[in-house]
């Protein structure tokens, strides 16, 4: 059917044969072969020009719709199979420990059992490390987002907060009703939140919307959220900290929710990638990957909203 296409088009047998790679008598034939396949005259031949019959003309619109479809779905054939080809060589990631540990590092895995080509490696830090400085390719960050045009963002999940402690510090120091009530407590601080030890809450809509920030006292700073949740459990403190580092504790008791009618501030997941070119095939798998992984509800707060402890 292509070679037909190029002989109307052309009104020449070798003259199509030129375009296609192929000999005159090759071109020819196939013809032919055409001709007695569908039992009718398809070109009239002269030694001057090629012309079609009335089955030709007939035949020619819908062989032309088919060759161009089949065309088309070459290149997305080669489109797919170049972007499969790309899923090779490093990809570098960065992500905060604690995420990093508690659930990233299995995704990665997992992505890289799909696509053994890809050589990931995973660096988990808190510092909040410029990405194009240090040759990322994709950099996973829990708020703090910077304002920078040279960095392309794309969100991956809501990152819930969370007030808990043990049963133990609860039962010895009392429950805090009000966020006031934390200045009488130890609270354990992550020490890079962007605002400090300003803890923010808001409760109600509209007119009855109640909005309250509380300095409190940090009786024990670490830069790494598992470390905290370690002193936690162990009854230091009240810990600041988010439902994908807290939700087992909270499924099993070892820590329980605090101040949970009060809402703290909601940030998100977000993959950061050069905004100077177009993410590679690689990275964009991955990045899908993970939107897969933690969309529309991340699996840690599909386990809380289970259990009970928010719609």
């Amino acid at each position: 059917m292509e070679i037909f296409v190029e002989v109307a088009r052309q009104r020449s047998f070798t003259v199509a044969g030129q375009r296609l790679g192929l000999t005159r008598a090759m071109v020819s034939k196939t013809i032919m072969q055409l001709e007695e396949r569908l039992d009718a005259r398809l070109l009239h031949r002269s030694t001057r020009e090629v012309s079609l019959t009335d089955a030709g003309r007939a035949y020619l619109a819908p062989c032309m719709a088919t060759v161009s479809q089949a065309q088309e779905a070459a290149r997305m054939v080669a489109h797919v199979a170049q972007a499969g080809a790309g899923l090779a060589g490093p990809l570098r990631i960065q992500a905060p420990s604690s995420f990093g540990s508690a659930w990233l590092a299995d995704a990665v895995a997992r992505f890289s059992l799909l696509h053994p080509q890809v050589q990931a490696e995973l660096f988990v830090d808190d510092a909040l490390l410029d990405p194009i400085r240090h040759g990322f390719d994709l950099t996973i960050r829990v708020g703090g987002i910077p304002d920078s045009s040279a960095l392309a963002m794309r969100p991956l999940a809501p990152c819930r907060a969370v007030l808990c402690a043990s049963p133990a510090y609860l039962a010895q120091w009392g429950v805090p009703q009000a966020p006031q009530d934390l200045l009488k407590h130890q609270c354990l601080h992550f020490s890079h939140l962007t605002d400090g030890t300003n803890w923010h809450f808001q409760k109600g809509v509209g007119e009855r919307r109640e909005e309250v920030s509380v300095r409190v006292q940090a009786g024990f700073t670490a830069n790494n959220g598992l470390v905290l949740h370690q002193a936690a459990q162990r009854g230091l403190g009240i810990v600041y900290s988010t439902t994908f580092l807290a939700w087992r504790n909270l499924l099993d008791g070892s820590l329980v929710p605090v101040l949970s009618d009060w809402e703290l501030p909601l940030n998100h997941l977000s993959a950061l990638y050069p905004a100077s070119r177009q993410p590679s095939p690689k990275v964009r798998a991955l990045i899908d990957f993970l939107v897969a992984e933690y969309q529309p509800v991340p699996p840690w707060d599909r386990e809380l909203a289970a259990a009970g402890f928010f719609s």
